[in-house]
């Protein structure tokens, strides 16, 4: 268990989060010379139009999706519903379930709701995705892969909208079930290491499609 003791005071937490932010100031001033100079998406730092530790957490969202989108351009509906086995799941049910995770951490922290509380259409539209399993493999395919990046640009730009109305106080606030304790800035750091664990799983998926090249050493 987590000592007590160790958990930073929401004050240390602001006052570390100034620092850091100052610290990203400048190294997002240098130079970035294998990329292009209007081309910030290597650059994990505050943003312009959030507060300093919500634009740099908003750079790191951005940085995952940056992965993912890369590594599914260009793909065939084929590819997007190709399962590997029958304990499998699609990348385009991966890519869905990205869109679900992101829209249950949004009401769940923008709008403070408890978890599985939202209302039965939005759980219809998102549970299937959210959970995998047998359902979504009968259900999520035969869809194109703008559908799928449509629907995770559309779920980003409502997020980030709410970003923007909020500050750096509001990611430290601290939600306390039993033993257990998050702040915002844990749960949405969550949904962008989350983000990058299903893009190695579609990776691999991607190294198994019929054709794939062998992947370089």
């Amino acid at each position: 268990m987590f000592p007590t003791e160790c958990m930073p005071s929401r004050r240390d937490f602001l006052k570390a989060s100034a620092a850091l932010a100052t610290g990203f100031s400048g190294f997002a001033l240098m130079p970035v010379s294998a990329a292009a100079q209007d081309d910030d998406s290597w650059i994990v730092g505050p943003r312009q139009g959030y507060s300093p530790e919500i634009g740099t957490l908003v750079s790191m969202l951005a940085f995952t999706r940056m992965q993912v989108v890369h590594n599914v351009k260009g793909m065939s509906q084929q590819d997007l519903d190709f399962l590997l086995d029958g304990k499998a799941n699609t990348i385009g049910a991966l890519l869905l379930h990205l869109a679900a995770t992101e829209t249950y951490y949004g009401m769940n922290t923008f709008g403070s709701m408890k978890w599985d509380s939202w209302s039965e259409d939005i759980k219809k539209k998102w549970d299937i995705p959210m959970n995998l399993g047998e359902p979504a493999r009968k259900t999520i395919k035969g869809n194109s892969l703008d559908y799928y990046l449509n629907t995770l640009h559309e779920t980003r730009e409502k997020n980030l909208a709410e970003f923007r109305k909020r500050d750096d106080k509001w990611l430290a606030i601290i939600e306390t079930d039993g033993d257990f304790k998050v702040n915002n800035y844990g749960k949405w750091f969550h949904v962008a290491e989350h983000e990058s664990n299903h893009d190695g799983q579609i990776k691999f998926l991607k190294s198994r499609l019929p054709g794939a090249r062998p992947a370089k050493e």
